[in-house]
């Protein structure tokens, strides 16, 4: 039997966090949860209206992030899940929550991720707050053995391959 396996794909929006954790999850048969699903209607409101998070507003969505993540009766294969996690303070709060978590972060060059945001069609948060999450990313640092950094200028499908690759080469057997 698999190890359970538990992935946060982070990074700002635009930068393809729910179409790489959705590749994951296919490929690992994992279940997938798009985080921006569980932001409280309020987030959403606000995220809509052009204003951004704070901290206080991330606290409970970030809980329903970890819970997801540690839910084994619901997902015993595991789960792959979307989510800026744009701080380490973020990143531990759902560490603690779901201990062995794995995260990928999707970094880009700001115009590259302000190109995709100004392409997509019908999703909430608007290209004027992605100055304002590049400010709050704090990327994942050399002591956070459990992140993995992807840049995101290669196709979809190469940067989901690498993930792969190092998902299973640190995924323990059991």
């Amino acid at each position: 039997m698999k190890h359970r396996l538990a992935v946060v794909v982070m990074g700002v929006s635009g930068s393809g966090k729910s179409t790489v954790a959705a590749g994951i999850a296919e490929a690992l048969g994992l279940h997938f949860i798009d985080g921006d699903g569980l932001h409280p209607p309020e987030n959403v409101a606000r995220m809509r209206a052009g204003t951004p998070l704070r901290d206080e507003d991330r606290w409970p969505w970030l809980d329903r992030i970890g819970a997801g993540l540690a839910d084994a009766a619901q997902w015993p294969e595991g789960v792959a899940i979307a989510c800026s996690a744009l701080k380490r303070a973020y990143r531990d709060r759902i560490r603690s929550a779901a201990p062995g978590v794995r995260f990928v972060f999707l970094d880009g060059a700001a115009e590259l991720i302000g190109a995709r945001m100004a392409g997509r069609v019908g999703h909430y948060m608007p290209a004027a707050l992605l100055q304002s999450q590049l400010q709050t990313l704090e990327p994942p640092g050399a002591d956070e053995a459990d992140a993995l950094r992807l840049g995101i200028e290669l196709p979809v499908e190469a940067v989901i391959a690498v993930a792969l690759r190092s998902l299973e080469i640190e995924r323990p057997r059991a």
